[in-house]
C-alpha cells in the first residue's frame, strides 16, 4: 500500500533503547543575522528515540541534524539530552528544557509552548493481518481488539479521537518509546499502533510486512517543528528562533537533511509545504 514510498529509508532505520545526555551542538560565534537571539547561557534541548528522529545506538537522527544545524546558524550553545516524549513535554512547560523537536500542537501545548514549523506528516494505524479489520472504524467497533500509545504522543484529530474513545474503554496500552510496542504488537498483547513515516524504516521487513497492514486516518498531514518553552525564552527569542528555522527551510537546508534519511521525493513533500 503505502509502504513503497518508505522502502528506500530502510537502511537508515536505527532501533535502539535507553536515554541519557547526549553531546552538545557545537557552536559558532553568536550571530547577528537574528534580532532577539540570546546565547549568555547554554540551551537545552530534549531529543527522544523514535525511528529515524533520533537513535542513541547509532548516535544519529533527523533531530540531532537539525540541532547542530540551529547550533551552528544561531552561534548558541545547545546541550543535548536524550529523555521519555513524556517528560520532555513535562519540563518544557515548567521551563527546566528551552526545545525539543518534531513536536505538534495542540490547545494545552499552545499555553506554554511556542512552533516553528518545518515538516508535515501524516499518520497511520499499523494493524496486525490476523485482526482482519478494513477501516479504522472497524477496529473501533471490534471490542476485544487493543491500541499500542507512546505516552505523551498526541497526533492528528481523527487519530487523537480513536485514542482517547480507546481510553475511555481501556483499550489502550501505553510505552515509552517504540520498542515495547513493537514486541506486544508481535506478541499480539496489542493488535495496532499508530505511525507516521519517521517509524517505517524499522517495520519495513518481510517479517513484519507479513504480520501487517497499514490503514489511513481521515486526517491531513499534521505540521511538525522546533517547540519553544513559553516559561524560559521570551517572545524577542522565540521569535528569533522561529527566523532560525524559516531560514533553514528557506535555503534549502531543512529538506537536505530529511533527504539524508528520506527518498529525495518525500523528503521534499514532507518539508515543502
Amino acid at each position: 500500500m503505502l509502504r513503497w514510498l518508505f522502502a528506500a529509508a530502510l537502511a537508515m532505520a536505527a532501533v535502539a533503547a535507553g536515554a541519557g545526555p547526549a553531546a552538545s551542538a557545537p557552536a559558532a560565534a553568536p550571530s547577528t543575522a537574528f534580532p532577539g537571539l540570546e546565547c549568555s547561557r547554554p540551551l537545552t534541548l530534549g531529543l527522544h528515540e523514535h525511528g529515524l528522529l533520533y537513535s542513541s545506538q547509532a548516535g544519529e537522527g533527523i533531530d540531532k541534524d537539525i540541532a547542530e544545524e540551529m547550533a551552528r546558524r544561531s552561534g548558541c550553545k545547545l546541550t543535548l539530552t536524550v529523555l521519555q516524549r513524556s517528560r520532555i513535554w513535562q519540563l518544557v512547560e515548567s521551563g527546566a528544557l528551552d526545545f525539543t523537536l518534531s513536536g505538534i500542537t495542540d490547545p494545552q501545548r499552545d499555553k506554554f509552548a511556542s512552533f516553528a514549523w518545518y515538516v508535515s506528516n501524516k499518520y497511520y494505524l499499523l494493524v496486525r493481518k490476523d485482526a482482519d479489520v478494513r477501516s479504522v472504524a472497524e477496529f473501533h467497533r471490534r471490542h476485544g481488539l487493543k491500541l499500542g500509545v507512546i505516552r505523551g504522543f498526541r497526533y492528528g484529530a481523527s487519530a487523537n479521537a480513536l485514542v482517547d474513545r480507546l481510553d475511555d474503554d481501556q483499550r489502550v496500552t501505553y510505552a515509552t518509546s517504540l520498542d515495547p510496542l513493537y514486541a506486544i504488537l508481535q506478541e499480539n498483547h496489542i493488535q495496532a499502533m499508530i505511525v507516521e513515516p519517521f517509524d517505517y524504516p524499522a517495520i519495513e521487513t518481510a517479517e513484519w510486512k507479513a504480520l501487517t497492514t497499514i490503514l489511513e486516518f481521515d486526517d491531513p498531514a499534521v505540521p511538525h517543528g522546533l517547540v519553544m518553552s513559553r516559561r524560559s525564552l521570551g517572545a524577542a527569542q522565540r521569535e528569533a528562533w522561529q527566523e532560525v528555522i524559516k531560514s533553514m527551510r528557506a535555503d534549502g537546508t531543512m529538506t537536505r537533511i530529511f533527504e539524508k534519511y528520506f527518498p529525495a521525493e518525500l523528503a521534499r513533500a514532507m518539508t515543502q509545504f
